[in-house]
């Protein structure tokens, strides 16, 4: 059994993560700034296996707060999984200022705040495991998302840096960087033109599909991986040659088009 953090748990890959850790045996605190959505979790454990607690990533203090509570109360923190994340779709010339801290101050500073103050307990154990969710929009730049595109880079530049950093005080990091995936966040951009690279692949991932990727990383410690591998492999080589993927873009957004268009008369996302 290990004690474990989970942000962005109200919902999405938060919430299945969390269920599926709880039905492995172990004790997990379940985070979210929406409260009444981490009700949901009660009925799967008790409150000696299960604490629920209502976070806002932005705040520091709220994070120490948090952690030092976990460890007085259970004694060690072994996992912190990073999973809340925020995404509002949005062209260069018409993202507001609002919309900028938006992703940068929940995306990015949310997960440092997080890796900062779970490493302050995990030092002296010589031990731990970070669990950062970033995307392949932190792999391949996505035109229509370039404020949500901006902050998985960051989040996936800081993981990998602290994972380096990390590694000879015991401590592992792993950043998961998932295509597109069934939740909420996928919802919210069906039907929009700023959204259609967002559903070029064949399909969407299932948030356990996710979990199992996460599941994964906890035993093998690697330091990254991208969901699906060959598309993750598709984002890197996009980014290494901007040129030819400038001129590949309208193909993807053409098949995204596409896929938008099946999903709005009723076929799954997450079926080819």
């Amino acid at each position: 059994m290990r004690n474990f953090v989970v942000t962005g748990a109200a919902s999405g890959i938060g919430h299945a993560l969390v269920i599926a850790l709880l039905e492995q045996g172990h004790r997990v605190c379940a985070c979210d700034i929406n409260a009444a959505g981490l009700d949901a979790l009660k009925r799967h454990a008790d409150a000696h296996q299960l604490r629920l607690a209502t976070l806002d990533v932005r705040d520091a203090q709220a994070w120490q707060s948090l952690l030092d509570s976990v460890v007085h109360d259970w004694g060690i923190l072994d996992v912190l999984c990073n999973v809340a994340g925020v995404l509002k779709e949005n062209w260069v010339h018409e993202a507001t200022p609002a919309e900028v801290d938006f992703h940068l101050d929940i995306n990015v500073k949310g997960t440092v705040f997080g890796v900062q103050a779970a490493v302050k307990h995990m030092m002296p154990n010589h031990a731990g495991h970070i669990i950062n969710i970033a995307s392949l929009a932190g792999l391949s730049p996505v035109p229509g998302l370039s404020l949500y595109s901006a902050s998985k880079f960051a989040v996936r530049g800081y993981s990998l840096s602290a994972a380096l950093e990390l590694a000879p005080h015991g401590i592992a990091v792993t950043t998961i960087c998932p295509d597109a995936v069934q939740t909420p966040m996928l919802d919210i951009q069906l039907g929009k033109p700023q959204t259609e690279l967002t559903f070029s692949g064949p399909r969407a991932l299932r948030a356990d599909e996710v979990v199992a990727a996460i599941l994964k990383a906890l035993d093998t410690q690697c330091v990254e991986i991208a969901l699906p591998a060959w598309r993750g492999a598709t984002a890197k080589l996009a980014s290494m040659a901007p040129n030819w993927s400038a001129k590949a873009l309208g193909l993807f957004k053409r098949a995204g088009r596409r896929r938008q268009q099946k999903i709005q008369a009723g076929w799954s996302s997450t079926k080819k």
